[in-house]
């Protein structure tokens, strides 16, 4: 008689998460199994691999644990962050655990959790406080971001910036201004600015921020972030603070803190958890009044959306799949800064980065990090420049090449050759729409022979901000005015509603994150032929549209059709 193997055939014994779920009848026993097995395999807690899996919902597991445990079920986001107690559980133990304390009662604490069944939890908490634990169960995605942005302390989060591998090496100031920067050293570990920093940044991250801006003025300082592509002021700290800041920035950014004269640029890193590390690229400013500081947050994950999360209408999708499956082409995104331009340019690089192409990109700076792409910062003051790189890139046999701008007819003229010698070339432009980037390229001095003959697909494209889901409400928006925004008359029929913003806890003034609008744009036969003739952008313009290209405003009016953002936005940022 055979044996059996015990090791892959012996049930394994189950969390008690994991035994809950299953007698309500939310997962099977041996689904249940499975994911504990590669929770273990991965090394990562039964939870994060229950949900991460999808193989129950985060608000499902909720309420099935309030239900098993008779616990009460509690929505974090209604809780204000400023207003929970400080110091009463270490903050290591609440990011081990996945936990938050919500408030002291007598000799208990009133803990929130998605996993009551966890003992060891418990246990380390009594420990700990010397007190009792009443759980109340939240959703385990909100807590998780909860704990994230409450953070570890402001000492560790620094470190954790700075690299253990990081030396501060007082012998590289400029003897002549030996006095003055030694303050400057010693602000650094000025433990309030320290603090004020480390608040600053993980309330950017929670905010879903782009941008943190720090501005020094005659009698005031202020910190503002972009939140969903708009400013907004979130702290005023005392003047006096500016220069000890900006010390600590640039120390942890590996500037030189002793040249506060020219700009300067830097990078550091922020780990907020055990699976997730930020990257910010820093840029000061020399103003009247001290240094302009601007901290561009880098969320690696970003590039690895997909294509789907992207806003793509279907026809846009497929036409943009289509070229960037091409042997070779130049493919251009173009539109302002901040519309989501490398975003885009990297799912696309995401999407071709397998094990048998090579790819080289060229960036100032290269923004996100991306494993098996060579990536390359140019850099001026050395000489590498994008041209100086895109030459590097030819003779090390590439398949694809980014290069992060074309500003000259250098730069143009190699990318332009590389496409049309077998590679595919992507690259951004500044330009308002599609067919002006055409025209704009014959102003660089590009012969239309050569642009005929290389580029394959232009997309221009504007990130507009997203209507909040929980709190929009229909709007009654005149006939005239619909059809002057640009809708023809057969859609104004009364099927579908148009919102507007209103504004709740969840959000921001009624939105909640952006969506992009696009017009995507292939070049065609006809479309060469309008080039080679040296064809204006108006006639560019006149094709795209026989050929079912639409403009970037009836692009973003589909959007407000579909309920996900408003007329108002659409209209602000695509000026037609």
């Amino acid at each position: 008689m055979a044996a059996v193997d015990p090791v892959t055939e012996a049930s394994v014994a189950l969390p008690g998460l994991g035994r809950a779920l299953v007698s309500a009848g939310k997962l099977g026993q041996k689904a249940a199994e499975e994911i504990y097995r590669k929770a273990q395999s991965n090394r990562t807690s039964f939870i994060a691999e229950l949900t991460g899996s999808g193989a129950v919902s985060a608000a499902d597991l909720a309420h099935t644990m309030s239900s098993a445990f008779g616990a009460p079920v509690l929505d974090l986001e209604a809780i204000d962050t400023l207003r929970l107690p400080k110091g009463l559980l270490d903050a290591k133990i609440c990011s081990a655990y996945r936990i938050v304390v919500l408030s002291k009662r007598n000799n208990r604490l009133i803990v929130a959790t998605a996993d009551p069944s966890d003992q060891q939890a418990a246990e380390k908490i009594k420990f700990a406080t010397q007190m009792g634990v009443d759980w109340v169960i939240a959703e385990y995605d909100k807590l998780t971001k909860m704990v994230e942005t409450l953070g570890t302390s402001a000492t560790e989060a620094m470190d954790s910036i700075i690299g253990d591998d990081f030396e501060f090496d007082e012998s590289s100031i400029d003897s002549a201004n030996a006095e003055e920067d030694q303050g400057a050293v010693s602000d650094v570990d000025d433990a309030p600015v320290v603090k004020f920093l480390h608040k600053m940044l993980l309330d950017a991250i929670g905010a879903r921020a782009s941008d943190l801006h720090f501005e020094p003025f005659e009698h005031t300082y202020r910190v503002r972030f972009r939140i969903d592509g708009e400013l907004k002021e979130i702290a005023s700290p005392p003047a006096a603070i500016k220069d000890k800041l900006a010390s600590r920035i640039k120390v942890i950014s590996r500037m030189d803190i002793s040249e506060k004269r020219v700009p300067q640029d830097g990078r550091m890193k922020l780990k907020v958890s055990a699976d997730r590390v930020i990257d910010f690229r820093v840029s000061t400013l020399p103003t009247l009044f001290g240094e302009k500081i601007v901290i561009r947050i880098l969320d690696p994950s970003s590039a690895r959306l997909g294509i789907d999360a992207l806003g793509y209408e279907p026809e846009e999708k497929e036409r943009l799949l289509t070229a960037i499956a091409r042997p070779y082409g130049m493919i251009l995104v173009t539109g302002p800064t901040g519309s989501g331009k490398t975003v885009s340019l990297y799912t696309c690089l995401n999407l071709l980065n397998k094990p048998g192409v090579n790819i080289s990109t060229a960036e100032d700076p290269a923004e996100i990090n991306l494993p098996g792409v060579n990536q390359v910062n140019v850099n001026d003051k050395a000489g590498l420049t994008f041209a100086v790189a895109l030459k590097a890139f030819l003779r090390q046999d590439p398949d694809i090449i980014m290069v992060g701008e074309i500003r000259d007819l250098e730069t143009a003229d190699i990318a332009i050759k590389a496409a049309q010698t077998g590679h595919l070339v992507m690259s951004t432009l500044h330009t308002n729409d599609a067919p002006t980037t055409l025209t704009r390229m014959r102003n660089m001095g590009i012969a239309p022979f050569n642009i005929a003959s290389s580029v394959i697909l232009i997309t221009a494209q504007r990130l507009a901000r997203r209507l909040c889901p929980q709190c929009k409400k229909p709007m009654d928006i005149p006939y005239e005015t619909l059809i002057d925004a640009g809708f023809k008359e057969e859609q104004v029929d009364g099927s579908w509603t148009p919102y507007q913003p209103v504004g709740c806890s969840a959000c921001n003034n009624g939105y909640k994150g952006r969506v992009g609008i696009y017009q995507v744009m292939p070049i065609g036969e006809d479309m060469q032929r309008i080039i080679l003739a040296d064809g204006s952008a108006l006639e560019i313009a006149e094709q795209a549209r026989k050929e079912g290209v639409r403009s970037l405003r009836e692009s973003g009016l589909s959007k407000v059709k579909l309920g996900l953002t408003s007329l108002e936005e659409v209209l602000a940022v695509t000026n037609e």
